[in-house]
């Protein structure tokens, strides 16, 4: 050790706008401050408990061993906050060599700026011109969205889930994965399908929120939903309801697909599902839409109003550039039938018992199908 409170070897980058740098006294007590966040000890492996001496430790003693025996590169983020004054905004660690394994964390005053995807690629640039790195892994909890969209942002391939690849606090979790290899483009590889707010007279549209799962899970365990929506998981439990609000969120960032909640405009309550699926598959340009309601909005016309909201985004200039729309129903499914026909989707075909339905019945399968030169 140097005798400093940091070590000589630490470099120093910058963009300009965002710096890593090593980490002084100062740090400690808003790194501390950080560890005391619910969104951290919720989403990393941080001590709970966690002291001030503990921080003061990392940020003076442990990271600073880590740069003198070469195991790890590990960095205080600097960024102005909205006075103009630099202040300690988070960490980013690269962690082994050549296939390192990256981490990072945010103070809250730091978030939502575009700060951590700055540093991201801040740090893998130099892992992979200065450190010998030739891979860098991400990982995260299922569910960590704002990780995802930094590593989204920084161009990581996002891999996908998985099962019990995390312990932490005695828990085993599922992790989401993506890595970035030295040569990779350090900028999103598609563009991350976000769901915009839409309107109607009556529901707003906006994106998928865990705070959803509660009313998804009841929608799901519902004997009429189950009834036409066979493969839904049993029993359908808020945890199972948070696990499908994460994967809609991961095919977002893939681009594979849009989720819509449907809302009541004052409660915000969820009324029903809407989604475009198989977006950027082997037929560029095309979609498929699904939807489902809740017992409480059923017989009310409320999804033909948004289904028609968001057919007519896909296919406008601020949309995904759709021409073609595509729709499934079960025969039997009358109200599922009379939503496709009211939305202007027109009857193509139907294929003869190819629906199992949750009786174990066989019914068959209708086929809808709008293009963006149809008449609104």
């Amino acid at each position: 050790m140097s005798g400093l409170p940091f070590p000589l070897s630490v470099p120093v980058l910058t963009d300009g706008v965002v710096t890593l740098r090593a980490a002084t006294p100062a740090d400690v007590e808003p790194m501390w401050e950080m560890t005391q966040d619910p969104g951290m000890q919720r989403w990393t492996a941080v001590p709970i408990p966690n002291t001030r001496e503990m921080s003061e430790q990392f940020a003076l003693q442990v990271a600073a061993r880590a740069w003198d025996d070469g195991t790890a590169c590990m960095w205080v983020v600097e960024a102005e906050d909205d006075d103009g004054r630099p202040r300690y905004a988070g960490n980013v660690d690269l962690r082994g060599r050549p296939v390192a394994d990256i981490g990072f964390t945010l103070h809250p005053w730091a978030r939502g700026r575009g700060i951590m995807t700055a540093a991201v690629r801040l740090a893998v640039g130099h892992g992979f011109t200065e450190a010998g790195i030739e891979a860098v892994h991400w990982r995260s909890h299922v569910g960590n969205e704002a990780s995802l969209r930094v590593a989204h942002a920084c161009g990581f391939e996002l891999v996908g889930a998985a099962p019990a690849l995390l312990h932490e606090r005695g828990r085993t979790l599922d992790a989401w994965t993506a890595v970035l290899r030295f040569g990779d483009a350090p900028y999103a590889r598609r563009p991350w399908q976000d769901a915009p707010r839409l309107r109607t007279d009556r529901v707003q549209l906006r994106p998928l929120v865990e705070g959803d799962a509660d009313r998804v899970a009841q929608a799901c365990s519902d004997p009429t939903t189950r009834h036409w929506l066979r493969t839904l998981p049993h029993p359908y439990t808020p945890e199972v309801a948070r696990a499908f609000v994460a994967d809609c969120t991961w095919r977002s960032a893939t681009g594979e697909k849009i989720t819509w909640s449907v809302v009541d405009p004052v409660s915000d309550e969820l009324l029903a599902l809407v989604t475009l699926m198989h977006l950027g598959g082997v037929n560029p340009g095309t979609a498929e839409v699904g939807y489902w309601a809740h017992p409480d909005a059923r017989g009310r016309g409320l999804v033909g109003e948004a289904v028609r909201a968001v057919t007519r985004w896909a296919f406008s200039p601020d949309g995904p550039g759709l021409h073609r729309l595509s729709l499934l129903a079960a025969a039997g499914n009358v109200a599922s039938n009379r939503v496709a026909e009211r939305s202007g989707f027109r009857r193509v075909g139907v294929e003869r018992q190819a629906e199992m339905l949750g009786d174990d019945t066989l019914d068959d399968l209708v086929s809808y199908d709008l293009l963006a030169t149809d008449e609104p």
